[in-house]
This record gives structure tokens, C-alpha cells and sequence, in this order.
């Protein structure tokens, strides 16, 4: 099986590790999976896995088979970024025939592609080579683009990209054999464009519940300070600025020993960190993005998760956040801010609901949280951890996703 992700990466890179992990657990299931990605890594802004002499190599890491392909460099959201995007389209349209040379031949051909769209380019080229090898084709849906853009305002409704974005989300919808989406209400989505519901199959993101068991709490790096961390990306839909602001609201309260503590990178940290200046805080630290093996070390040193978006149309379709689930597995309340139609928060009882872009309920939630007792905080995320480990560890993913696989072989 291949499976196209422009931004998969391995653990020892920041970032989300889907695709690793569904590959590892489907590795010890007996299945051969090898990943496509860039090594232009999305929001470090830089190559990893490769010299400057390579255009692509193959790595085993931890039984996954890596195809490392180099795409052209960006950072923001500008035309360098499309251009990155397209780069990777044409690259791994080439790169992935070459196992049709024989003998010559450097990674097994496959018998499933799953080509994944953070943007649908990837997925484009995952349909044209499995028409190459004339094998089943799986469409995994993680943003609706174009309509996360449209959205987030970045474009218009009316752009002519949109209207071709449109009609390649229909075309690959259309010629899929099956649709993975990862949102948990994207069926209404798709389904509203004609497109049968029987195909479509939701497998959201989940967490590798193994990789927190060694992480434990170390008070030591605490200093006395009541840490409230967000981990993550710092981008729009992220909506940094409410956890910022309501960073004022607690200063200026006299909370001095409530830290708010930013790791991560993206297109909106050093537009954040001048804010931070411009308003005086002493009570926010901003840190470099860490490899997602360190994310679980990162989240024990912290007493409350943050988890934000903005209050957009867009997330009636639901959510499923990569953090949201690390989060959840590091067994620490969270405060969790948004208007999403699914909140594995409140489902939980693992934390405190609040609304979108309100700085004040945001700050009034930490202090309840700070206010409480160790005991009660503890309770909180015993719950949920208990909640993620049952519905959304990789193990229960990949039962999903492998009676996906089975159903193709008996189509």
C-alpha cells in the first residue's frame, strides 16, 4: 500500500504523525505501506532528510518505509507555497513510476494508493498513478479545501482557483473508490455534492497512547509557576491572539504566577510575539516547535492544555485536531475554545468549554482550573485519558481503516 502525504513526517520531526503510526501498526499486521512526503518540512521552514545534492532517497524508519521527495522551498502562504504544493505533484507523479522497472525497481509497486489532501494535488497524483497501476484509489479528505480558505478568508468565493479547486475536489470525489474523511460531520459536505455516502468512511486522528507512558511529570522545570501551554501550530485558525489577550486580562488581575507558554512555530508566531511586547506581558513565553517523540515530555511539564480556533461556519463540519488527541493522552485538563460541532472535551468531562475568540471566559477558565485542587485537575485528565485511549488510539483507527482495506479487496 502507498499512501501520498505532502506533510507526513516521522516521529523525530514536529508535526502530525498519522500516517507513521497508521503505517507502523499496520507493518506489525503483516501489510507493506510506504509513505510519499516532502522533506521540506511544513512550518520549520526547512529540508530535513535529505542533502542538497538529492532530488529524492528512501528511509526505513522503524519498519515504515519513508520516500523522501525535495520540493520547491516556501514559507507563508504565498505563491512559493502553491509552487511547493505542485512540486510535489509532479514529483511524485514520476517518482512513484519507477516501480514499475523491474528488477531495477526500489520500493515494492503497490496494490492500494490512499492519496491524502492537506491539499488535493497530492491526492490528484495518488488517483493518476493508481490508474498507472490500475489499482483501487482512496481519497482521504483531512481540510475541504477550497473551503477552508474561503472560510479563514484567505480567498474569495468568487476567485478563479477557487472555481478549479471546486471542480478537482468533485472530480477526485467522484473517481475515489473510497473516501476517508477525518471530520467527523464531513459526509453532509461531500454528500450536498452529489457524491454517495456508501463510499465514505470516517477515520478521524488519534494518538500513539505509547509514546506518553514514559513522560512523567517534572516538577522541577516548573519554577513555581502554574504553566498553561498550547502546543501546536501558530497559524489563523489557530487563533492565538484569545489565549494571548487573555493573558493581559490575567496579569493585569495579579495572577503572577500563571504562565502562558506558546511552543510551536507558523506563519502567525512572530506577528504573536510582537503583540506579547506591544502589550507588555511578562506572564508569556513563546518556544521553538519540538519533534513529535518530545510532544508527551513537553505536556508533562504543564499544569492546563490550551486548545483554540476561531469561531467559524466551517467547524459545523467538526474537528479533528492531531493536538486536540496529544492533549487528551497527557492526561491534563484542558480548556478547550471553540465553536466546533464535535468537543471530545465535554464528551470527556476532561476540561472547560468555552467560546471562540473570548479572551475573558478564557482567562475566567484558567482561574477556575488554577483555583481547583490538585485532586480535582487530576481527575480531569484521568478522564481524559481514559476517553482518547478507548476511542481514539491508533490500534482502534487501524481496525477501521483495515476493514476499509478488506472491503476493497472484495469489491
Amino acid at each position: 500500500m502507498w499512501i501520498l502525504n505532502h506533510y507526513a513526517i516521522t516521529p523525530d520531526l514536529p508535526g502530525g504523525t498519522r500516517h507513521f503510526d497508521f503505517a507502523k501498526e499496520l507493518t506489525k499486521r503483516g501489510y507493506s505501506v510506504t509513505i510519499f512526503a516532502s522533506a521540506f518540512i511544513h512550518g520549520i521552514f526547512e529540508y530535513r532528510k535529505l542533502n542538497k545534492k538529492e532530488r529524492w532517497k528512501v528511509e526505513n524508519y522503524d519498519g515504515v518505509n519513508f520516500v523522501w521527495i525535495k520540493t520547491f522551498p516556501y514559507k507563508g502562504n504565498g505563491v512559493r507555497r502553491i509552487l511547493n504544493m505542485l512540486s510535489y505533484f509532479a514529483s511524485v507523479e514520476h517518482i512513484g513510476k519507477l516501480s514499475a522497472k523491474g528488477d531495477s525497481a526500489l520500493f515494492e509497486a503497490p496494490d492500494i494508493i490512499i492519496g491524502s489532501s492537506v491539499h488535493p494535488f497530492a491526492a490528484l497524483a495518488g488517483y493518476k498513478l493508481s490508474n498507472f497501476y490500475k489499482t483501487p484509489f482512496v481519497f482521504e479528505v483531512r481540510d475541504l479545501w477550497p473551503q477552508t480558505l474561503i472560510e479563514l478568508g484567505k480567498i474569495s468565493s468568487e476567485n478563479p482557483i477557487v472555481v478549479i479547486l471546486r471542480k478537482l475536489e468533485k472530480y477526485l470525489y467522484k473517481k475515489s473508490d473510497r473516501i476517508i474523511v477525518l471530520l467527523p460531520r464531513a459526509s453532509d459536505y461531500i454528500e450536498d455534492l452529489g457524491i454517495s455516502g456508501d463510499k465514505i468512511v470516517w477515520i478521524p486522528n488519534g494518538v500513539d497512547i505509547e509514546r506518553f507512558s514514559f513522560a512523567k511529570e517534572n516538577n522541577d522545570n516548573k519554577k513555581n509557576k502554574f504553566i498553561v501551554s498550547y502546543v501546536g501550530s501558530h497559524g489563523v485558525a489557530n487563533n492565538l491572539d484569545t489565549l494571548i489577550e487573555a493573558a493581559k486580562i490575567l496579569q493585569v488581575n495579579g495572577y503572577k504566577d500563571i504562565l502562558i507558554r506558546l511552543v510551536g512555530s507558523g506563519a502567525e508566531k512572530e506577528r504573536l510575539i510582537r503583540k506579547a511586547q506591544i502589550l507588555s506581558l511578562k506572564n508569556v513565553v513563546f518556544e521553538d516547535p519540538v519533534s513529535k517523540v518530545s510532544v508527551p515530555y513537553t505536556l508533562a511539564k504543564s499544569d492546563v492544555l490550551y486548545f483554540g480556533l476561531l469561531g467559524r461556519n466551517l467547524f459545523k463540519y467538526g474537528i479533528s485536531s492531531n493536538k486536540l488527541f496529544d492533549y487528551l493522552a497527557a492526561g491534563k485538563p484542558i480548556v478547550f475554545a471553540s465553536n466546533a460541532s464535535n468537543n471530545p472535551i465535554e464528551e470527556a468531562s476532561a476540561g472547560i468549554s468555552v467560546t471562540p475568540e473570548n479572551p475573558e471566559s478564557v482567562a475566567n477558565a484558567i482561574i477556575k482550573l488554577y483555583n481547583m485542587s490538585e485532586s480535582e485537575r487530576k481527575h480531569m485528565g484521568k478522564k481524559g485519558k481514559e476517553y482518547v485511549e478507548k476511542k481514539y488510539s491508533i490500534p482502534v483507527l487501524v481496525d477501521k481503516l483495515e476493514s476499509l482495506l478488506n472491503s476493497l479487496c472484495k469489491d
